[in-house]
C-alpha cells in the first residue's frame, strides 16, 4: 500500500468519523429533546389531573393560570388555592404517574400556607432502581408567591430519559465501536506500513550493497576464465565457468529485488512508447530462442498482422514476456516447447503464451500472482528463486491497463494470457 493510498485512506477516514460523530451526537440530542419535551407535557398532565381530583376533593375552583409551574429542570410547583391532604396527594400521584407510565421515583411536599413550614413530605419509589439513600424531602424549595401549593421532584429525571432512549444508546455505542474499530485498524495499518518499510529499506539496502561483490566477482571471474593457465586445465576452466554462472544468477535474483522495489514505490512510472506487436515478439523470440533449443526444445512465434500496435513500456514488457518463457524453460520436465499466438477480437487482443511443462494444480493458480508465492513441489528443489517473477508480471500488465490469467491442468503444461483491451490498440 502505497503512502498516497494511506494518506487518502486517513482523510476519508477522519472525514467518515467525523460525519458519523456528528450524526449520531445530532440523532441523539434531538431524541433527548424530544423525550425531554414528552416528559414535560405527561407530567404536566399527570398534575393537572391531581389538581383537579383535589379540587373536587375539596370542592374548590384552582386558578386560572400558572396552576403547573416548573420551577427548574426536575421541580414543578401546583398552586391550588385550597387545603391539600397529604395522604389523598401521595395517592393521587402515584395513580396518575402510573396511569401516564412515569414509572420514575419522585418526591413531594406540603407547606403550611402560614407559615411557610414543610407540613408534610415523602419519598415514593415507582422504579425498579432505587436510590442509595433517599433524598432529604425537607431540602425542597418554597416559593413565597404561592399560598396553597405542593411541590413535586424528579431527582431521577435524567435515568428515566436515559432509559427510554435505549435504542438510541444502542445505536450511539455501535457507532462508538464501529469508530474505535477503525481507529485500530488504521493504528494496525500505519504500523504494519512501517513494519513493511523498514523491511523494504533492509532489503534495499541488502540488495544495492550486493552488486559491487558481484561485479567485482564478475571481472575476478573473466579474468580467470581467460588465463591460460585456467583454460589449459579442464578441471579449472570447469570451476571458472561455475563461478561465472553463478555470479550471473545471482546479480539476476538481485535485479529482480531491486525491480519489485521500484514498481513497489510512489514514483514508479512507465515509460510508455508505440510498439508493434508482432515486430516486438518477432525480435524478442530470436533473442531467446538459443536457450530453449540448449536443452533441445522450441520457442515460435505465430504472428499476425491485424493486431497493430500498444502503447506500452519496452524494458517492462520485454521482463514480463521474458519471466513467462524463463518459467517455461525452467518448469518443464523435458524438452521445453513454447509457442506464441496472438488472438484479436472487437474488443481485445490476447498474448497467448503456451507451454509443455509441468502444469499447476487448480486451487495453486489463484495464489500464482501473490509475492514471494512460489507452487509448491514436493521435496524437490531443482528451480530457485524468490518467487517475485509472475507478482512483477501481474504488477506491470495491471500498470498497463491489462489483465494476465493462467490455464493449466497439472501435467499438461500452461496458457499465460496477457489481456490488452481494444481501446489501447493504435
Amino acid at each position: 500500500m502505497t503512502n498516497s493510498v494511506i494518506r487518502r485512506l486517513l482523510i476519508l477516514g477522519g472525514l467518515a468519523i467525523a460525519g458519523i460523530l456528528f450524526i449520531q451526537s445530532y440523532s441523539f440530542i434531538r431524541t433527548r429533546n424530544v423525550k425531554l419535551q414528552e416528559f414535560n407535557q405527561t407530567v404536566n398532565i399527570a398534575l393537572r389531573k391531581v389538581a383537579q381530583s383535589i379540587s373536587e376533593y375539596n370542592g374548590t375552583e384552582l386558578p386560572k393560570k400558572d396552576l403547573i409551574q416548573r420551577r427548574s429542570s426536575n421541580v414543578y410547583a401546583v398552586n391550588i388555592n385550597s387545603a391539600i391532604d397529604a395522604n389523598v396527594l401521595e395517592e393521587l400521584l402515584e395513580q396518575e404517574f402510573i396511569n401516564h407510565s412515569l414509572n420514575t421515583n419522585f418526591e413531594y411536599a406540603v407547606y403550611d400556607c402560614a407559615t411557610d413550614d414543610l407540613l408534610y413530605g415523602n419519598f415514593c419509589v415507582l422504579s425498579n432502581i432505587e436510590e442509595s439513600s433517599p433524598p432529604d424531602t425537607q431540602n425542597l424549595p418554597k416559593f413565597n408567591d404561592l399560598i396553597y401549593y405542593f411541590v413535586v421532584k424528579f431527582p431521577q429525571r435524567e435515568g428515566y430519559l436515559l432509559s427510554t432512549m435505549r435504542q438510541s444508546l444502542i445505536f450511539s455505542a455501535i457507532a462508538l465501536l464501529a469508530v474505535m474499530f477503525f481507529l485500530y485498524s488504521i493504528y494496525v495499518i500505519l504500523r504494519q506500513r512501517q513494519l513493511t518499510e523498514l523491511q523494504k529499506d533492509f532489503i534495499n539496502n541488502m540488495t544495492h550493497e550486493f552488486k559491487t561483490p558481484i561485479s567485482s566477482i564478475k571481472i575476478a571471474s573473466e579474468v580467470l576464465s581467460k588465463s591460460d593457465e585456467v583454460q589449459s586445465n579442464p578441471r579449472l576452466s570447469n570451476y571458472a565457468n561455475i563461478i561465472a554462472d553463478q555470479n550471473k544468477r545471482l546479480n539476476n535474483l538481485v535485479e529482480k529485488v531491486l525491480d519489485i522495489a521500484k514498481l513497489e514505490g510512489d514514483s514508479f512510472r512507465l515509460k510508455k512508447v508505440s510498439i508493434d506487436l508482432n515486430d516486438f515478439l518477432t525480435a524478442l523470440v530470436d533473442n531467446e530462442k538459443i536457450k530453449f533449443e540448449e536443452l533441445g526444445g522450441s520457442l515460435e512465434f505465430i504472428s499476425n498482422r491485424n493486431t497493430g500496435k500498444i502503447l506500452a513500456d519496452h524494458l517492462h514488457f520485454t521482463n514480463v514476456i521474458s519471466n513467462i518463457l524463463d518459467n517455461a524453460r525452467k518448469y518443464c520436465e523435458q524438452e521445453p516447447q513454447v509457442q506464441i499466438n496472438l488472438e484479436n477480437s472487437d474488443q481485445y487482443v490476447e498474448i497467448q503464451i503456451s507451454d509443455n511443462g509441468i502444469g499447476i494444480q487448480p486451487e495453486e493458480q489463484k495464489k500464482l500472482f501473490n509475492k514471494f508465492y512460489r507452487v509448491p513441489t514436493g521435496d524437490i528443489h531443482n528451480v530457485k528463486g524468490f518467487g517475485l517473477g509472475l507478482f512483477y508480471v501481474n504488477n506491470i500488465c495491471r500498470e498497463h491497463g491489462w489483465t494476465i490469467r493462467v490455464e493449466s491442468a497439472l501435467g499438461k503444461g500452461s496458457t499465460f494470457i496477457i489481456t490488452i483491451p481494444n481501446n489501447q490498440i493504435q
